[in-house]
């Protein structure tokens, strides 16, 4: 017998995407705290978060065949839930080494919910005949919100980030059987391959350009997931809420913005609608390295949570929609550098933050703005409309 919320495919999607980045938002508001606790500096704590991006890398490389093989319903139901334990374990580190170890097997979860949801995304935008990519990212945006601005009350309260996190795994099952108990996966896309997955997704040239296109985005946002809160603390010495609420603001515009993006990608195209955002970002970034007050790095925050909003999201359905190889193949590929990058990139800028100052830990990016910029013609050019509504 299955318990949860009946939900029409689409809901289940945002569902989905909310509960697992309400589970990941716990972490980034209570870094500050993380850090104080270990006494360690920024370069160290940056060595402690790439745990999690090792992990992640060798999940999406590998994880496919064995998602196939277990099924995604079982694993989606059983993942989410140990990923909430998981971080709070995490947080009992005394120290980087400790850090990065905990923060090992948090990477291998990530990667295996990160195929599964956005599979079943582009399968489920297949299935009822209109795009809703951008939307299932917007409820990741949201859910990262959500949990940023709980995160940031319970940080101003004092009470513990060990307590806090343990407090989140009940609710985060609680919340897992509610909206994924009847969960059962949409069918796969017609006109693709249905072979099963290689066993490592070997990125190709077509793959490495969607990458290009999303490099910037990627390492933003997690600098900004990672280093917000950190800024807000050593730069203008704000409240532990304020510091917090760095991280929510920009989850929140992002959010906004996803969600309605699908239209402006349906009226004009993927390419014009990232380069108007990847416009947005770099101005974001701008705010941040040169914010002479608290308010114009909030303002630099919420810019580049716009400019970071769809743009994985679109090259994530360039990936799909190739029929060289399998879907699952091409998303894997995608994601396993992309994703790593929006892990791996911010924990380096770490040490950028220890020996240059942590302005140019965003400062860094926009290099990689104007290289995105230049790649995303690879999105595609006209617009894309569904006869279906």
């Amino acid at each position: 017998m299955r318990f949860g919320l009946e939900l029409p495919p689409q809901m289940r999607v945002y569902g989905g995407f909310f509960v697992y980045s309400f589970c990941m938002g716990s972490l980034p508001p209570r870094l500050p705290d993380v850090q104080h606790a270990m006494g360690i500096e920024e370069g160290a704590l940056g060595l402690g978060l790439i745990g999690a991006a090792v992990g992640t890398l060798i999940s999406l490389s590998f994880a496919g065949p064995i998602l196939d093989r277990i099924g995604y319903r079982r694993s989606i139901l059983s993942l989410i839930p140990l990923l909430a334990l998981l971080y709070a374990f995490a947080v009992f580190a005394t120290g980087p080494v400790m850090f990065f170890l905990l923060l090992l097997p948090v990477g291998f979860i990530i990667g295996g919910i990160e195929i599964i949801l956005n599979l079943e995304a582009d399968r489920t935008e297949h299935q009822i005949g209109h795009r809703i990519m951008n939307r299932a990212h917007a409820f990741w945006s949201f859910g990262f919100f959500s949990s940023g601005l709980i995160g940031a009350g319970i940080a101003q309260t004092g009470l513990s980030v060990q307590l806090h996190l343990l407090l989140m795994v009940p609710v985060i099952a609680l919340a897992v059987a509610a909206v994924l108990g009847r969960f059962d996966p949409a069918p796969h896309r017609t006109g693709t391959s249905t072979d099963a997955a290689a066993r490592f997704a070997m990125p190709t040239l077509a793959v490495m350009v969607l990458v290009a296109v999303t490099l910037s985005a990627m390492i933003m946002e997690g600098a900004g997931i990672d280093w917000s809160a950190i800024y807000m603390k050593d730069v203008f010495f704000v409240s532990p809420f304020l510091a917090g609420f760095a991280v929510a603001l920009g989850a929140f515009t992002q959010a906004v913005t996803r969600y309605f993006a699908d239209s402006f990608v349906e009226r004009y195209s993927p390419t014009v609608v990232a380069r108007v955002l990847l416009g947005i970002l770099g101005i974001g970034v701008l705010f941040v390295f040169f914010a002479v007050a608290d308010w114009m790095a909030l303002a630099g925050f919420a810019l580049m949570g716009v400019g970071t909003s769809a743009i994985f999201p679109l090259a994530m359905s360039a990936a799909a929609q190739r029929t060289d190889r399998p879907a699952a193949t091409n998303v894997a590929a995608l994601a396993q550098i992309s994703f790593v990058a929006f892990l791996l990139g911010p924990p380096l800028l770490g040490f950028i933050a220890e020996y240059w100052g942590i302005r140019w830990s965003f400062g860094i990016g926009l290099p990689l703005v104007i290289l995105s910029f230049l790649a995303a013609g690879a999105l595609g050019s006209k617009p894309i409309r569904h006869e279906v509504d």
